[in-house]
């Protein structure tokens, strides 16, 4: 069983969905790995390295898709990949199911099996795997220190000879993942920090981070879905949300927002009125940028100011990071890999919870979506 890795093809990704330490494991569980020259050094994972691990090095990309089994992919979903592949190629990768009408045709006609990393339910048992957590984590320390390096003030309580430095107030929208990583980042650089959830359940692990948790008086029963992701909630509702929010968004020195619902636009949290009313200088990390972004005034990809206010809506921003978000995606994937192989040979038991979860392509046959 051939399992390989090509360099990834989206522009600006820099991370790669296999690291040298992982390879050994894979061998030793009867698996011949071939890595495409050069896929590992934006992350900064020579060829080198992968060969001293038993890898083979492959220059020729077609060559690679024509011996290869299963691939690969930190983001798999280019149809120009999909149309490189061998009929009954199984590939592993982000897919963004919700939005692949342009890969069906593709999927069908290949007779192509596919595995959906992001849709790795979250269970104990599937910890290991679990890509968006290990990515949203990386992407809340980064912008931590992306607001703090955009930020015209510092962030901790200075006392000097000419005179006190008060702490920059940061104000996270959102304590999953992201945002937890995000508190975290921002208290141990010395800012205040207050956080707000719809889930009141995460008041704890707020408070245990150092921040403050921000309580509005909102219904918010229905608030999580069973797999612990926010539901998407009413109009009235983040109408209500965006009133009570203001006076602590027009306190704060940085805003990080971090609320998004898989599959669905970015809810607004942010309006253009709450922006007017936040002192110039102040700076938004908007990390829901890529489904719309939770501020009215967010332009996906780009840095934009208004009013004086610094609105960043980064795309990617693990790849920013690409050696430990390559390291972390890595154990992600060879876990599921784990999963997937059974002495050698693949077996795909859709009566196990998360690979049926995962499977959206079954030989051409696009599953994700469709009732039992």
């Amino acid at each position: 069983m051939i399992v390989a890795v090509p360099k990834e093809s989206y522009s600006g990704e820099k991370r790669v969905a296999l690291i040298p330490s992982h390879i050994a494991l894979l061998i030793r569980s009867g698996l011949e790995i071939l890595v495409e020259t050069g896929a590992g050094l934006p992350s900064g994972y020579a060829d080198s390295a992968y060969e001293s691990k038993g890898a083979k090095i492959i220059k020729n990309k077609k060559e690679l898709f024509s011996a290869a089994d299963i691939l690969l992919f930190v983001r798999g979903d280019n149809p120009e990949d999909l149309e490189k592949m061998k009929k009954n190629t199984i590939f592993i990768g982000q897919l963004n199911p919700y939005d692949m009408e342009k890969q069906i045709t593709i999927l069908k006609k290949n007779g192509l099996t596919a595995f959906a990393m992001e849709l790795i339910p979250r269970i104990s048992r599937a910890q290991s795997m679990d890509v968006l957590s290990s990515m949203a984590s990386i992407a809340g320390y980064k912008a931590g220190i992306m607001a703090a390096d955009h930020l015209h003030k510092i962030f901790p309580m200075m006392m000097t000879a000419a005179g006190t430095v008060t702490p920059a107030k940061i104000l996270i929208i959102g304590a999953g993942v992201a945002g937890l990583q995000a508190i975290a980042t921002t208290h141990r650089l010395g800012a205040l920090v207050t956080s707000y959830d719809i889930r009141p359940a995460v008041k704890e692990q707020v408070e245990s981070l150092g921040a403050k948790f921000l309580e509005l008086d909102l219904d918010t029963g229905d608030s999580e879905d069973k797999g612990g992701y926010a539901r998407e909630m009413d109009d009235e509702f983040y109408k209500k949300q965006q009133e009570m929010l203001s006076d602590a968004i027009a306190a704060s020195d940085v805003v990080i927002t971090t609320a998004s619902i898989p599959g669905k636009k970015s809810p607004i949290l942010i309006t253009s009125h709450m922006v007017e009313r936040m002192q110039s200088g102040s700076v938004i990390i908007d990390l829901a940028a890529e489904r719309g972004g939770n501020c009215e005034d967010t332009s996906p990809g780009e840095t934009t100011v208004k009013n004086g206010v610094m609105i960043i809506g980064p795309y990617n921003l693990p790849s920013q990071v690409a050696y430990h978000a390559s390291q972390l995606y890595s154990k992600n994937i060879s876990s599921f890999l784990g999963l997937l192989i059974k002495e050698g040979e693949i077996d795909i038991n859709e009566e196990d919870e998360i690979i049926k979860a995962t499977l959206i392509s079954r030989e051409g046959e696009f599953l994700f979506g469709k009732e039992e």
